[in-house]
């Protein structure tokens, strides 16, 4: 299991594999190692995902991988296209610009509830995730930094006590790791630091304008910082994009 999978299971993001509708098991360890490799730009927008080379790779029979790409498929991160297989998701522009704007909407009204709901536990919870955040970039790990800046809004969600919002917003969050993969223009898009501090700053002193605010012009931010062009993008098999032999 990669390093951000086992983190999902194991504490740093206690609730990402709630986006999965599967069991504990092999099925659920494959879904959760593939999301990791694709939020983390190791698997590119449109790669095709052969289930023997899946489990080949991530050690599951056909029946097993089939479950955890459908599921992958039902959260948005994997299309399936019949006769053809299962491919990393390739998100168009114009869903590109839908997903910021529904995230535009949606993640102020819940940094206003999470301004209301938050306790020292999770503010502590949070600065540690922004530490974590900052390590990753310092070392250069983009794809761990986007992951975790991800989640840093994942977080927030949760604090905020609303599972309605939670889910809209882990799956938004799933698919913008998509469009910022394939519409990426400049190197600190995912990873707004600063105004992650900001927004701490604002929950931790339970200022819902403010953190309302903060997050919305912080998603703006982050959709004017997508190049919204078409691109080519070289072909590369499983293996050759998670650097193991073939």
């Amino acid at each position: 299991m990669t390093k951000s999978a086992t983190a999902a299971r194991t504490g740093e993001s206690p609730h990402l594999h709630e986006v999965f509708a599967l069991p504990p098991g092999r099925a659920l360890d494959i879904c959760l190692n593939l999301q990791a490799a694709i939020i983390e730009h190791k698997l590119a927008p449109g790669l095709k995902l052969s289930e023997d080379e899946v489990g080949e790779i991530y050690g599951g029979s056909r029946t097993v991988v089939r479950a955890a790409l459908q599921a992958l498929a039902h959260s948005g991160l994997v299309t399936i296209a019949k006769n053809r297989g299962a491919f990393v998701a390739k998100p168009s522009i114009r869903e590109a610009h839908e997903v910021f704007q529904a995230r535009a909407l949606i993640e102020p009204a819940v940094a206003r509830l999470a301004a209301e709901t938050i306790t020292d536990r999770d503010t502590a919870r949070l600065r540690a995730h922004l530490d974590a955040e900052h390590q990753a970039l310092h070392a250069g790990e983009m794809g761990r930094a986007l992951l975790l800046s991800g989640n840093f809004h994942t977080e927030i969600a949760d604090i905020a006590d609303h599972r309605v919002f939670s889910q809209m917003v882990r799956s938004l969050i799933s698919r913008s790791s998509l469009i910022i993969a394939l519409y990426w223009k400049r190197s600190d898009t995912a990873c707004e630091s600063h105004s992650h501090h900001a927004l701490l700053n604002a929950l931790a002193e339970h200022d819902a304008d403010a953190a309302e605010e903060i997050q919305k012009s912080h998603i703006i931010d982050l959709h004017s910082g997508l190049d919204l062009r078409e691109k080519a993008r070289g072909d590369m098999s499983l293996s050759e994009a998670l650097g193991r032999a073939g």
